[in-house]
């Protein structure tokens, strides 16, 4: 089934001494490169969501959005443009700042999401759950319009109030590190590159 993908790029990334995070080099590249490589052969089309840097990230050459809810709502307001712009009836959404991500990441929540008849498919990896990896119907956009407006902002308190289901990725936990400050970004690198 044709699925969309919003790669969330649209934090205050305050850790990163307030360099977009997506745009913060990792072994040589943007961070958002390294996302859109792995992501881009997994689904049929990406949506960039980001509140600064807009030229920067329309130079990778999908289209880029802006929150439409004012205050940097955090991830559920990446998630509610998504599911009013995407094509598709399926969207994915991930974190700009995991360039780890499973190859085979939307297979998997696709595959949970059809066998258990849910709304929403949320990774999970050695008892983590990780709330910005999933997989959900645009059917959702309503309830989340209407948790947004009564001012929720905990994206695992929204998921939990539609037909839910966990994705068991164990055993590729580098594959959901997400990379807050420069200091994260070193060691994954040194990690990588002494493997």
């Amino acid at each position: 089934m044709p699925i969309s993908a919003i790669i969330l790029a649209g934090g205050r990334a305050t850790r990163m001494g307030g360099m977009d995070k997506g745009l913060v080099p990792f072994n040589q590249k943007p961070l958002i490169a390294h996302v859109v490589a792995r992501l881009a052969p997994q689904v049929d089309e990406i949506i960039i969501n980001a509140n600064r840097e807009t030229d920067a990230y329309k130079a990778f050459g999908y289209p880029v959005l802006q929150d439409e809810v004012a205050d940097f709502a955090g991830p559920l307001a990446g998630m509610q443009l998504g599911l009013k712009h995407a094509q598709n009836d399926y969207l994915l959404t991930v974190p700009c700042d995991t360039p780890l991500l499973p190859l085979n990441l939307a297979k998997q929540l696709e595959t949970a999401l059809v066998q258990h008849n849910a709304e929403i498919a949320v990774a999970i990896s050695d008892g983590n759950t990780h709330p910005v990896f999933c997989l959900c119907k645009r059917s959702v956009l309503p309830s989340l319009n209407d948790f947004l407006q009564q001012g929720g902002r905990k994206v695992s308190d929204w998921q939990k109030s539609l037909k839910y289901v966990n994705v068991d990725f164990s055993g590729c936990s580098d594959a959901f590190i997400n990379l807050n400050t420069p200091e994260d970004i070193a060691r994954l690198e040194a990690k990588l590159n002494h493997a």
